[in-house]
């Protein structure tokens, strides 16, 4: 299967990628007032200290202009791309989640953050995390915010009634991959009947794609969601499933908390975030109980985000400077130790405020695990057709939890990307 890059970006209107067709006539008036930067975000993705700073004192570098953010809930994509579409009321800036890439065939909606002198910021930033903005044709459409470096949490605990080391480098060396998950899953199970070591299977799966050097397409269209490495992916996600350690919560529900404030889930491996979200949010009484080491499988990445400014912005010049402010590397400190998300800027790993032991994970210096896993991620091509993809492999995962036979979900996932794109016009 193959889509030509001219093909691809061509698709612009296709629901594949988003389209919202911004050829041809139409306003272009933006959202807020003369002397405001208007900012579309979503519940915990900026820190909000520092944008109360912008929306009060102005937007340092830019006199005259402050910021006006809207924190818009639910359906974020939908409201920003039928904004987007009508061409009319579009903020100045929009943040975008891990699925930028499937903004690249309207790339002309955006600026261009190489108009303003991006690249001489480049070296201060991860290299995959920055290629990640950046559009087949090198248009740099939105700019790097948070990462979710991937790490392996454990209640130290609940290890030790289970006889196993808690030590980060020895737990580390004893599951150093995936086979080795799966084992210490087996022997936590001897003292804990229940245990598990992912709330569902598609979890395990999402981890282990976040580790790979490549995903469902290369850049220059040729569909691979079907090679051998993604094959052993899912089965991998099947064995955990079918070894009983694997919990079967839904995606969204209450159950992936209840799997972790129970202590069923002793063990799991998840992004930076994953960690505030649901042990430190949702267990606070297991303070100093939990621990980080190095991930089985090797360093990966789960999420992240990015802010862009629309072609309709009253004053992109200010917008630049709010944004690079915003995500400067003192200032990402600060969103991570506000709200635990995780720098894109290497630079921020070595501040004091990062290297500070954490009471949550027992004095641990969790900087320590994830600062090397951020590096070590690898550079992957994103297709604005993972929209298509990631849903169906999501979806098989759900049926081979629910008894599916596994070599029948894999050919039928394959069928109906093959059908998807077909009708995308991608093949």
């Amino acid at each position: 299967m193959a889509v030509s890059r001219r093909r691809l970006l061509a698709l612009g209107a296709g629901a594949a990628a988003g389209g919202f067709g911004l050829a041809g006539c139409g306003s272009k008036r933006s959202l807020g007032d003369s002397d405001e930067i208007t900012l579309w975000t979503w519940d915990r993705s900026v820190s909000d200290e520092l944008v109360a700073r912008a929306e009060t004192k102005g937007i340092p570098g830019s006199e005259g202009f402050r910021l006006s953010r809207t924190n818009i809930g639910g359906h974020f994509n939908t409201k920003v791309r039928t904004a987007l579409a009508g061409k009319s009321l579009v903020p100045d800036i929009i943040g975008i989640n891990s699925d930028v890439a499937t903004y690249f065939p309207n790339q002309d909606a955006f600026v261009d953050l190489n108009d303003f002198g991006a690249a001489e910021l480049k070296s201060r930033y991860l290299d995959w995390k920055w290629n990640e903005c950046v559009t087949p044709e090198g248009r740099m459409i939105a700019f790097p915010m948070d990462t979710g470096p991937t790490g392996l949490f454990y209640r130290a605990d609940l290890l030790q009634e289970a006889g196993i080391t808690t030590d980060p480098k020895e737990l580390a060396a004893r599951a150093p991959d995936w086979d080795g998950f799966i084992a210490l899953g087996k022997e936590l199970r001897k003292s804990r009947e229940r245990a598990v070591i992912c709330p569902n299977i598609h979890h395990v799966w999402s981890i282990r794609l976040g580790q790979l050097a490549g995903k469902f397409m290369t850049e220059d269209g040729r569909y691979i969601g079907d090679r051998d490495e993604l094959r052993e992916a899912f089965e991998l996600a099947y064995r955990i499933g079918r070894d009983g350690l694997s919990a079967g919560a839904p995606e969204g529900s209450t159950d992936l908390y209840g799997v972790v404030t129970s202590g069923r889930q002793p063990v799991g491996i998840g992004a930076v975030w994953w960690g505030f979200a649901f042990p430190e949010s949702a267990a606070p009484k297991t303070e100093g109980k939990w621990r980080v080491t190095d991930p089985p499988g090797g360093a990966g990445n789960v999420g992240g985000s990015f802010l862009a400014i629309t072609k309709y912005s009253k004053n992109p010049e200010a917008a630049y400077k709010f944004i690079t402010w915003l995500q400067s590397p003192e200032n990402q400190v600060k969103a991570f130790t506000e709200m635990s998300l995780f720098p894109s800027s290497p630079r921020s790993f070595t501040r004091p405020q990062m290297r500070e032991p954490r009471p949550f994970y027992g004095g641990q210096r969790t900087i320590e695990v994830f600062g090397p896993s951020a590096r070590q991620v690898k550079t992957v091509y994103k297709s604005p057709y993972d929209r298509v993809m990631d849903p169906v492999f999501a979806a098989e995962l759900a049926n081979v939890e629910s008894g599916k036979n596994v070599d029948t979900a894999w050919r039928d996932a394959q069928d109906t990307i093959e059908r998807e794109l077909t009708r995308e016009g991608a093949i």
